[in-house]
């Protein structure tokens, strides 16, 4: 979190920027001795939280925070407990009456951390590519690239891997269902006992058939809910 400390007394600022340096999710931006110098900081600074004192020359600390569209997360740091209610009103994460524990400021920076990644919201994490393997094909291990099957054909104790990238299936001894258990259950469909189909392949869904292109592969009666939810989520396939 990148924070930024606004105090009068030279002292405090010095001893607040050092608290600061020993939590590792806090950067400290820089210091400012009066609002208006804190003003200009956040004209050109991209800040996430505030220590702030209440007493200060010109401008206080609740009229600095009233003056604020859109304040930046703040702790108030002061010497007067007094304020305490008029603080909470102004919705400050904590307040915190000098001289403090560190202990009872690390609470309070602990506090402003999780509602700050409240407010960046769920962490998006990049979709991964399924891992490619290889499989034994007579006395040759043969690379087959996930993104490149169409559809998996079972053929009792071996299976036939279909590959957009060339014209012959590849025939391995394997059973669909081991397969199925090494493939990424979001990108393939069991369709039928005998098939397993990728989903970004599929160009079109009949009433017993997916197609991919003209091939047309069957969908058994157990396995038809699976098209069904397929057909049923947002963005289909």
């Amino acid at each position: 979190m990148r924070c930024l400390v606004i105090d009068d007394e030279q002292l405090v600022r010095e001893l607040l920027e050092d608290t600061i340096r020993q939590i590792p999710f806090l950067d400290l931006i820089t210091s400012c001795k009066n609002a208006l110098e804190a003003n200009a900081v956040l004209q050109t600074q991209s800040i996430d939280l505030i220590f702030l004192d209440i007493q200060m020359p010109r401008l206080s600390g609740f009229e600095f925070l009233q003056s604020l569209g859109k304040p930046p997360l703040v702790i108030l740091v002061t010497a007067y407990e007094q304020y305490a209610l008029e603080g909470y009103s102004l919705q400050v994460v904590d307040y915190l009456v000098k001289p403090f524990r560190f202990e009872r400021f690390l609470k309070a920076c602990n506090r402003a951390y999780e509602l700050f990644r409240l407010q960046q919201g769920p962490v998006s994490v990049p979709a991964q590519e399924p891992a490619d393997f290889f499989v034994p094909v007579e006395y040759t291990q043969v690379k087959i690239e996930v993104s490149d099957i169409t559809y998996i054909e079972g053929l009792g104790d071996y299976i036939k891997i279909n590959i957009s990238s060339v014209p012959k299936p590849v025939l391995t001894r394997m059973s669909i269902k081991a397969m199925e258990e090494k493939l990424p259950e979001s990108a393939f469909v069991r369709t039928h006992k005998s098939y397993l189909v990728a989903l970004r392949k599929i160009t079109a869904v009949k009433r017993d058939f997916v197609c991919i292109g003209e091939k047309e592969i069957p969908v058994g009666e157990f396995y038809k809910e699976n098209i069904n939810r397929i057909l049923n989520r947002p963005g289909g396939h």
